[in-house]
């Protein structure tokens, strides 16, 4: 389990720059479930918990000083309790939420420090010394990194097995208000999406899915193909309209 642990320490760290520094997106649950799962040796549950996570943390971007629970930890620990413990996906989900609120204010407290050497880079640009703001830059990467790789390290290495033991002695009850919690939040996810992006152009593509799933039933992957055949006939035929016009407005000044 230290070879597993570490593997995914050192996964945790660079999904956790990746976060806020390289923006790759391979930080986003529905990936990290699948590598953690990789690890694990459970490939598939791992990447559906992992899609069940991304349903549930699919709006919650870090801005500037606003941050959402941590998607990442949410994701790592999420993914790997639920393969060790066997988890069903929808408890897994109750159980990743909580770790990923604790480590937003863990990490707010980081950004809070950084404010310090922002101050410092701010007076090496006044020096006109690039390098040391290049460098602050740079290593501020290090705490980030080391952050996340302990966080995941410390609940995986130490406490799987008790986690294990603790998760088996919980009560039905409770285990199936998880499940029911689980179930429920892809649909808070969402409903916090469609709250931030939602305009009125757009509601009748939202009918449109909502239609094609409940009353023709049809499966997810096919209603995600026909939004992308949607997505890309509004994209270029408005971009091939606008280059219409201006070939028009030059052909009429000629």
């Amino acid at each position: 389990m230290l070879v597993k642990a570490l593997l995914i320490a050192l996964y945790a760290g660079l999904a956790g720059v990746d976060l806020f520094d390289g923006q790759l997106h391979f930080h986003r649950p529905v990936v990290t479930g699948a590598i953690v799962g990789l690890i694990l040796g459970d490939f598939e549950k791992g990447l559906v918990v992992g899609a069940a996570l991304e349903l549930v943390f699919m709006g919650m971007v870090p801005l500037a000083g606003a941050q959402p629970p941590n998607v990442v930890i949410g994701g790592v620990l999420g993914t790997a309790f639920a393969i060790l413990a066997n988890l069903d996906p929808k408890v897994a989900v109750g159980l990743a939420v909580p770790f990923a609120v604790a480590v937003q204010g863990a990490i707010t407290l980081i950004l809070t420090v950084y404010a310090w050497f922002i101050h410092m880079a701010d007076k090496y640009a006044e020096e006109g010394n690039v390098k040391a703001v290049e460098f602050i830059n740079l290593a501020g990467m290090i705490p980030l990194f080391v952050f996340y790789a302990v966080v995941a390290f410390l609940p995986l290495y130490f406490g799987a097995d008790a986690a294990k033991n603790i998760i088996n002695s919980v009560p039905q009850v409770i285990m199936d208000g998880l499940r029911v919690a689980g179930g429920m939040m892809p649909a808070v996810g969402f409903a916090m999406l469609l709250k931030i992006m939602l305009k009125k152009e757009y509601i009748h593509f939202l009918i449109l899915g909502f239609v094609l799933v409940s009353y023709f039933k049809l499966p997810l992957i096919a209603v995600a193909i026909i939004g992308i055949i949607l997505a890309a006939y509004s994209y270029y035929n408005g971009n091939l309209g606008s280059k219409d016009t201006e070939k028009e407005g030059v052909s009429d000044g000629i």
